[in-house]
């Protein structure tokens, strides 16, 4: 049987990148009202290291990679719709990153573990009631945080480019033909969703972290944490996999794994006629890449 091969993609500013094999496609609007389509090669690790495409592992990988390929295809949508004198430099764009990582440490680490540790005389030495805890605070910043940015118009415009991405995806999958009406017939959700996983990352780490000793420093418990991420991201990937094709294949998991998806709710908005234009365009161009089209 040939394996099936998927496609992906990601919302960026005023456009949709979308990847399949060893290609990836990024299309933006531009201010002029035009589509601007551009095709890029693909150079995975896991073509070189074998290692790194086997099970756990290439859930790492994919994580590092997906992230990187993010930050390329924001920075070069973002340099699209800039003037030349806003143009962001690699500097720059590492900087904002380095920040953004912190921050996010802070918030879906530190936070919830600083609040789990100020509850213990709730909780007692149970450490799967600290990890409850630490696990519900984690999600519920989450959420919050998504419904925080949601309200920024910059931000509805991003869900909206994720919708029609999501329902762009949908469309080629169902094996139908890329015209705006067929996508817009579809849904906003979809099992392989960043969004999904992050969730999914959450639960996960709930269980992980039942590893790590209750009575230790909270900066070594931190550090412990941080240092088990890939291990929670290989076991996550993995799990995702195995829910996408349960979703494909038997009709009663729809509903099931449907409760994950109702997350991405928050993330995605309905597009536009112009979005979904859009978002048609980049998959056009990156199946034309792979020989998929």
């Amino acid at each position: 049987m040939a394996k099936k091969t998927y496609v992906g993609g990601q919302a960026v500013m005023e456009g949709v990148m979308m990847k399949a094999k060893d290609y990836y496609s990024i299309a933006v609007r531009k201010q002029k009202g035009n589509i601007k389509v551009k095709s890029f090669k693909w150079h995975s690790a896991g073509k070189k290291i074998k290692i790194l495409t086997w099970p756990f592992i290439r859930g790492i990988l994919a994580l590092i990679e997906m992230t990187s390929l993010g930050i390329k295809s924001i920075t070069y949508s973002a340099n699209e719709q800039a003037t030349k004198e806003e143009k962001l430099t690699t500097w720059e764009m590492l900087v904002t990153v380095g920040l953004s990582f912190v921050l996010a440490l802070i918030l879906f680490k530190a936070l919830p573990l600083g609040f789990a540790k100020l509850t213990t005389g709730i909780t007692g030495t149970s450490t799967l009631l600290f990890n409850i805890v630490e696990g519900v605070t984690k999600i519920l910043l989450f959420l919050g945080y998504i419904y925080i940015i949601s309200l920024m118009k910059d931000v509805k415009t991003l869900f909206q480019y994720h919708g029609a991405e999501h329902k762009t995806v949908n469309c080629f999958e169902k094996k139908l033909s890329l015209t705006v009406a067929n996508v817009k017939k579809q849904t906003t959700l979809h099992p392989r969703c960043g969004t999904t996983f992050i969730l999914i990352v959450l639960l996960i780490s709930i269980i992980v972290y039942l590893t790590i000793p209750f009575n230790i420093g909270f900066f070594s418990s931190l550090g412990l944490r941080i240092l088990l991420l890939p291990v929670i991201a290989g076991i996550s990937y993995e799990l995702i996999q195995i829910l996408n094709t349960l979703y494909q294949r038997y009709k009663g998991w729809q509903y099931i794994v449907g409760t994950l998806l109702c997350v991405q709710r928050m993330t995605t908005r309905e597009p536009t006629k112009k979005q979904i234009e859009v978002a048609i365009a980049s998959m056009k161009a990156v199946l034309k890449k792979a020989h998929l089209a």
